[in-house]
């Protein structure tokens, strides 16, 4: 990272983790700075880090491409053919963001090493303590970003020293296990470093801390171990006719060798230490989680921040919301997924809007099949034409300052402890071949509090991983979790390509091609160490 550019950075980055945002948006940029007179006292460090936090938050991350590209393209979302007709169709390469996640990974790890090598020189004016949180913070930061690189494009270069104008820009694809190393690594790093929830020196909300870096190692450990193994088989609920489909468990390219046996036992104990840690709860209440009210408490472990009125706000309430600018959103759950709940599950009983008023003035009810419930409601009758109206629209992005506008205060969920009871459930299954006591009271903890019936007694191994799997998808539908689960277990394209053309004529077809997303042309013309893109592109 060139250093003219800091204040350009920490300037938009002051608000990152939206404490005295309003204030901060105000401040005049200096015209440069460097090392020398930048990175003197815990104020610069603090701004460095936030610095970090920033691109989260820019139009190569979250304002659209980053979601855009994972949240889409899964067999559970249907939505405007205009919307999904490029990544949620198959076809990345249409889509104007295509670039977005490696260009704004790669800027995360830029400014992370930053961080690392300058805050570290800082003696004096800075409180030791909260030195170490963000040196942390900056450990943390880069390995979620390689996380989500090599997820989406295999292996990437290796860069852990940051840019400047003498530096090597040429550095080859490091194989996906190294990449894997060096994320262990930094997690590892951060949890020693962070502070647990609620330390008076963890930092503002926004900031991660302890409890997500043990989060997020344990989501690493559970990644390899799936993508490595080599046996056994997944059944699925899918296809033109919604049926149950067994897929043979195949390993991901790239993870051949791995010791999965170890690396389930690593995301098993590294979940109940974080459950056994006592340090967030689950929500009575399911619907609850989405509140505003609710943001940054019990399970909302790490969020994307945003702030009505202010620079940091996202479309994603205008796009998965039912009302919206458009006229409706353009992303909803697919009527299949819909069939997948129980009847008063509270996560399409309550998690999905059944009623509302489109920006046109009609009042349209979803789902047609169930007019009984929802098509005459205090006085008001209700509409659905069997066909096209029949949207799945979900509260979660719905709970914003003001709904009329395109862009808006939305939180997008990045870890919620949900997540830890079912790494721990899938995990047990299968250090165990089958399920224990415990990982059925884990699973269950999160299936019954949805109001959903407990897990069947009984399971055997492959019974008790599809329905962990399955859980997955139903309390994170929309989060951008489905696709990487079905790409760790090697079963992506035999479960897209089931289903062939989805609902609203959204074509889920795949080739070998899409289990990688194209590296970009600018990186591939100017790192001469990566000769070629990733298979297809």
């Amino acid at each position: 990272m060139k250093l003219k550019y800091i204040k350009a950075i920490v300037f938009l980055s002051s608000c990152a983790i939206l404490a005295s945002c309003e204030k901060q948006l105000t401040e005049k940029p200096f015209s440069f700075l460097t090392p020398n007179n930048f990175y003197l006292n815990e104020s610069d460090a603090r701004t460095a880090i936030n610095g970090v936090y920033a691109e989260l938050y820019s139009w190569d991350m979250y304002m659209q491409p980053f979601w855009n590209l994972n949240i889409l393209d899964d067999d559970h979302v249907s939505g405007a053919d205009w919307f999904l007709g490029t990544s949620g169709a198959g076809n990345p390469m249409g889509y104007w963001g295509v670039d977005g996640p490696w260009n704004g990974c790669f800027k995360i790890i830029s400014r992370a090493n930053t961080v690392l090598e300058n805050v570290t020189l800082i003696n004096t004016d800075i409180d030791h303590e909260v030195k170490g949180r963000i040196l942390g913070e900056a450990y943390f930061l880069r390995a979620w970003a390689y996380f989500q690189l090599v997820q989406m494009y295999g292996g990437v270069p290796i860069r852990t020293e940051s840019l400047s104008a003498n530096s090597n820009q040429n550095v080859p694809r490091a194989k996906i296990v190294d990449n894997y190393e060096l994320i262990v690594e930094d997690l590892k790093k951060a949890e020693q470093m962070l502070f647990p929830v609620g330390h008076a020196k963890a930092g503002e909300p926004g900031r991660v801390n302890r409890g997500v870096a043990k989060g997020f190692l344990a989501k690493v450990y559970l990644t390899i171990a799936s993508a490595g193994l080599a046996n056994g088989s997944v059944t699925v609920r899918g296809g033109q006719d919604n049926g149950y489909y067994t897929y043979p468990k195949k390993v991901v390219a790239g993870f051949e060798g791995v010791d999965s046996n170890k690396y389930f036992q690593l995301a098993a104990d590294k979940a109940l230490e974080l459950i056994n840690d006592e340090e967030y709860e689950l929500f009575d209440n399911w619907e609850n989680i989405w509140s505003m009210a609710s943001r940054n408490t019990k399970e909302n472990m790490w969020q994307l921040q945003s702030l009505a009125g202010s620079a940091f706000v996202n479309n994603l309430h205008n796009y998965f919301n039912a009302r919206s600018t458009f006229g409706t959103g353009a992303v909803w759950l697919s009527n299949n997924h819909y069939k997948d709940y129980e009847e008063n599950d509270h996560r399409v009983l309550k998690g999905i809007t059944h009623n509302y008023q489109a920006l046109n003035g009609v009042y349209v009810f979803y789902p047609s099949w169930e007019a009984s419930k929802y098509k005459n409601l205090n006085g008001i009758t209700y509409n659905n034409n069997g066909t096209t109206s029949d949207k799945a629209y979900t509260i979660k992005y719905a709970s914003v300052t003001n709904p009329d506008l395109a862009n808006s205060d939305a939180y997008l969920p990045l870890l919620r402890y949900a997540e830890i009871y079912l790494i721990y459930a899938e995990a047990a299954n299968e250090v165990h071949h089958g399920p224990t006591v415990e990982a059925y009271r884990k699973l269950n903890k999160v299936v019954e509090r949805a109001k959903a019936t407990a897990a069947p007694a009984g399971m055997n191994q492959q019974e008790f991983r599809s329905f962990v799997l399955a859980e997955r998808a139903r309390e994170f539908a929309l989060e951008g979790v489905r696709k990487f689960d079905l790409l760790r277990w090697g079963i992506y394209l035999d479960v897209m390509n089931k289903i062939s053309l989805g609902q609203n004529n959204i074509s889920k077809i795949r080739t070998q091609k899409n289990l990688l997303m194209p590296i970009p042309l600018d990186e591939i013309n100017s790192n001469t160490m990566i000769k070629e893109n990733n298979p297809g592109w």
